[in-house]
């Protein structure tokens, strides 16, 4: 008869040793998942705790009460689009924009009078109509200086852009500087973009313009990007991006320097709430304000427009929120800088919502006891 061998025992009746049973595939699989889940939540939690504190940061930024007086100063301007040199515009429309701009802070017209071909040339048909615009602004509006808005696209970022670098674009971008001049504008405005933070060919550029401006005692004024909200941001941008969107706080020094007025794009800053992106410009208007010498302009942009892009949430980057970190910026900073102002971008695009914004919240006329400032 055969003898039943228990399970766990050898034929001699002792204990087996116990076979070490190996890992199905399913169970390494199920557990390779879990540390793959782990670490890919291990890496969101990497990348979004700094900006969870950043937007932490700005929405605490955002609160707090203005300082009594940080109003407009009277310096102030407007991006005007093409339409007021090309012929779309005449006197009536003039007429019309005194109106509108009567008692308000505005003191310059940034009047687009571009662009610059990439060689840094400007075609006379461009400006046509500039003298009789900066004639019917005189009288319509006396007192307020309409320059000529000018620029370009940059290489190597954009691969048909204007390239800096070169010496004779350079000087082109000068004769084209003395032309618009010689049509009346009361100044010159320079968009060129986007910018690297650093960028010694553009100091040389506003080195000799400013020279020439001075020399006919007429503004020379740039839009400038945004500073780094870290420090060196505009680095690790450039690096990963290829893109770096800000300039240091020691560049944008540098740039403010060197001209009449600086006006900052505070604006397309990727926000997507209120309190947020007033917390950011702020932010911005303090380290603005911390780098331009009191003997130049300082504005800061406010969005006159309401597209939803990558960069520009209609709905956050409003003015109302726009205004209130303007002046909280400089409350905290310097309340009593007087060449001080806002720059509205831009005509063509702003809303009935935007002017009674900028009028009330800015000017004045919403204030309590107060009314038009000017």
């Amino acid at each position: 008869m055969e003898q039943t061998v228990p399970a766990g025992t050898g034929r001699d009746g002792e204990e087996a040793p116990t076979a070490v049973q190996q890992p199905s595939a399913p169970r390494r699989g199920r557990r390779w998942t879990r540390w793959a889940r782990r670490a890919a939540l291990a890496l969101v939690l990497v990348l979004l705790l700094p900006v969870l504190a950043t937007q932490v940061a700005l929405r605490l930024n955002y609160r707090g009460d203005p300082a009594d007086g940080t109003l407009t100063r009277g310096r102030d301007a407007i991006w005007l689009g093409h339409a007021w040199v090309d012929g779309r515009k005449g006197d009536a429309d003039v007429a019309a924009l005194a109106r509108r701009l009567e008692s308000t802070g505005i003191h310059d017209l940034y009047v687009h009078a571009g662009p610059l071909e990439h060689d840094g040339t400007l075609p006379r048909s461009a400006f046509a109509g500039a003298s009789g615009l900066v004639a019917s602004v005189h009288r319509a509006l006396p007192g307020v200086r309409v320059q000529a808005w000018l620029g370009d696209v940059l290489a190597p970022e954009e691969p048909e852009g204007m390239h800096l670098e070169r010496a004779a674009t350079r000087a082109a971008v000068l004769r084209s500087t003395r032309e618009v001049l010689d049509a009346g504008f009361d100044g010159v405005h320079f968009d060129l973009e986007p910018l690297h933070s650093g960028d010694r060919n553009y100091l040389s550029l506003l080195d000799a313009l400013h020279r020439e401006t001075a020399a006919r005692h007429v503004v020379l004024s740039v839009a400038a990007h945004q500073i780094d909200p870290l420090p060196g941001l505009h680095a690790a941008a450039g690096a990963l991006f290829h893109h770096p969107k800000w300039w240091s706080q020691a560049f944008f020094g540098q740039v403010a320097r060197r001209v009449d007025q600086i006006a900052v794009m505070s604006y397309d800053t990727m926000q997507q709430w209120e309190s947020t992106y007033g917390g950011y410009v702020a932010e911005q208007t303090s380290l603005a304000l911390e780098a331009t010498p009191p003997t130049t302009d300082l504005l800061m942009g406010l969005p006159f427009f309401t597209d939803d892009t990558f960069g520009h949430r209609g709905s956050a980057e409003t003015v109302p929120a726009a205004v209130r970190g303007v002046r909280l910026g400089l409350s905290r900073t310097d309340a009593d800088r007087a060449r001080f102002g806002v720059a509205l971008y831009v005509d063509f695009a702003a809303t009935e919502a935007d002017w009674t914004a900028y009028r009330e919240d800015w000017v004045g006329w919403g204030a309590p006891g107060t009314g038009p400032l000017r």
